[in-house]
């Protein structure tokens, strides 16, 4: 049925992962998060948005930690009823040379004013379909290659179809947030050419669909991005349509490359801050790259001491990020008695999970992010003498933990393992914790709760980062590797400190890690102890500077502005989104 919203919409956010809420279990991480934070920045600017991602029935997973830090796995029970509306229209998508049918969940996102945006999220667990078809909206970056490209099949080209199913005939622009989606180009230009088929593909075809595609790419190393053998996309998605790929010279080396498919079919390309511009520039040299720097959703992640504090202080700053800039008008007393119940709230949840109990006096260091080895969470501990020595001569520390290994990612989850012995041999001077089935419901009790957020990347494969940004809005000052968000973010000791002093060089894990041993030793421990009030001044400035510049609103006023271009959406971005 088509609706006056369907008539309306002119953006299409397409996402393979997306997170609403803890219940929804859609996605994985920051790529998740950040589309979700996206898509409420949209609906608070009443924005003409559509999202379309994949349901996945059995969620990413959920993790499981034994006392030794050996993780496993279990799949996530949810019922999709419970959140969301099932559509009553129907698509179809060539799999294999069946015609797998997709339904639609939609989800509706609602906006400060009270504005619906519609999310669909499809579903192809249908009677009407065999087993394996059933089985492809399940797992979130589960499975085998085969698995993975079906669903991209599903997410791009069937997303296409059910826009048109559901009514959307309106579509201006077809954002695709990382490579997953880009085969919704294909779709486009089989519509484009019409009745001449993909066989009649001409360039202003082409040309034509350019004009409608934006993509954002989020992965800084090539072996983030998937590619499929030309004998299996062949197989999946059919002569025809493989043909038209090859054709258009967009298939190097004979291999289907969802980076360069996204790419070639986009007018506008950006990475997801300065530096990631830079590195995308030097991977891609045959395409303009731009930026746009990721952001967080300011009212979801704000705890809820500094909402309250917020709403005394800064009334607007839901309708109007910008305001927090005002911060330097909240007394620091408050800044610090709003941290210690974050703080408080975090210790609680330790206790209730863990057992452990903290001590709100000492200086929390908090560390949450995928466990990827790239990451780098165990570089905290290259030497845990010294580490010892600071704790003890210093000033005393406690660390909070959390995040998942992909469950085919043995060395992620060795780290993992490491920081379970690196908290076990330092038990005697330094308490660690770390915290089971990472969420966005922890995420939002850690950026909230911890006195300090570190963030150790291998340069330069942090693309943005928004942990530090969620840190930052509540009064959490980073020490962090100059990667990422925190080139821009980062004012040495006002909103927090970096480790070294540039982000180009060659990489030397022993010097970094002694450069974080000597900020903590002799810059930032020694302010927390004797000098409260100037760490409260660093705490305010951090949500003054980079609080109210690191927000999904003002992300998605430079995508309106400088991405999307259709005249009546630059104007809701002049609009003081």
């Amino acid at each position: 049925m088509v609706t006056d919203q369907a008539n309306s919409a002119t953006i299409a956010y397409f996402s393979m992962e997306v997170g609403l809420e803890p219940s929804v279990p859609t996605y994985s991480g920051g790529l998740g998060v950040l589309a979700g934070d996206m898509l409420r920045a949209a609906a608070d600017a009443s924005a003409p948005m559509v999202g379309v991602t994949l349901l996945h029935r059995k969620g990413y997973f959920r993790q499981y930690l034994d006392r030794n830090g050996r993780q496993s796995e279990s799949a996530v029970e949810w019922n999709p009823a419970d959140r969301m509306d099932p559509q009553d229209v129907r698509a179809f998508v060539p799999v294999q040379g069946r015609q797998v049918e997709i339904r639609a969940w939609c989800y509706k996102v609602r906006g400060v004013t009270g504005y619906s945006l519609p999310v669909y999220f499809l579903d192809t667990d249908l009677p009407e379909n065999e087993e394996q078809d059933r089985r492809l909206t399940d797992h979130l970056y589960g499975g085998d290659a085969l698995y993975r490209l079906k669903q991209e099949v599903v997410l791009g080209m069937g997303g296409v179809a059910m826009l048109r199913a559901l009514g959307h005939y309106s579509l201006q622009v077809y954002h695709m947030n990382e490579g997953h989606s880009a085969l919704l180009a294909l779709s486009l230009l089989e519509e484009q050419a019409g009745e001449r088929r993909l066989t009649g593909v001409v360039p202003e075809d082409v040309d034509a669909v350019r004009r409608r595609c934006v993509f954002t790419t989020h992965t800084p190393v090539p072996a983030g991005h998937d590619r499929f053998p030309m004998d299996m996309v062949r197989d999946v998605i059919g002569e025809e349509h493989a043909d038209a790929l090859t054709s258009q010279g967009c298939v190097p080396d004979d291999t289907l490359n969802m980076t360069h498919l996204g790419l070639f079919f986009s007018r506008y390309v950006n990475g997801v801050s300065m530096r990631h511009e830079e590195v995308s520039r030097d991977m891609f040299p045959n395409h303009p790259i731009n930026s746009i720097t990721n952001g967080m959703h300011a009212a979801t992640w704000a705890s809820d001491s500094f909402r309250e504090v917020f709403d005394r202080h800064i009334s607007s700053w839901r309708v109007d990020n910008r305001y927090l800039r005002h911060a330097a008008r909240i007394p620091l007393e408050e800044v610090q008695q709003a941290h210690r119940l974050s703080k408080q709230a975090l210790f609680d949840h330790i206790e209730q999970k863990t057992g452990t109990r903290l001590d709100p006096g000492i200086m929390t260091i908090g560390f949450a992010r995928r466990a990827a080895t790239y990451k780098r969470a165990d570089l905290l501990f290259t030497d845990r003498e010294r580490l010892n020595r600071i704790a003890e001569t210093t000033g005393s520390m406690q660390f909070v933990f959390a995040g998942k290994a992909h469950p085919r990612d043995e060395m992620g989850k060795d780290v993992i393992r490491r920081i379970f012995e690196a908290s076990t041999a330092l038990s005697d001077s330094i308490k660690i914790v770390y915290l089971q089935d990472y969420d966005m419901t922890l995420g939002r009790l850690l950026t909230s709760g911890v006195d300090l957020w570190l963030n150790t990347p291998q340069r330069p494969q942090e693309a943005s980062g928004t942990s530090g940004m969620k840190a930052a809005l509540n009064g959490v000052p980073s020490l962090s590797i100059l990667d990422g968000w925190w080139v821009e973010g980062w004012v040495e000791g006002v909103t927090g400190w970096a480790i070294g002093d540039n982000w180009n060089g060659e990489e030397d894990p022993q010097q970094e890690s002694a450069l974080l041993y000597d900020k903590l030793e002799y810059v930032v421990l020694p302010m927390f102890y004797s000098r409260p009030g100037a760490y409260a001044e660093v705490m305010r400035r951090a949500i003054e500077l980079n609080g109210s510049y690191f927000t999904a609103q003002r992300m998605l006023s430079q995508y309106l502005q400088n991405a999307y271009r259709a005249p009546h959406l630059t104007a809701i971005a002049g609009g003081g989104i």
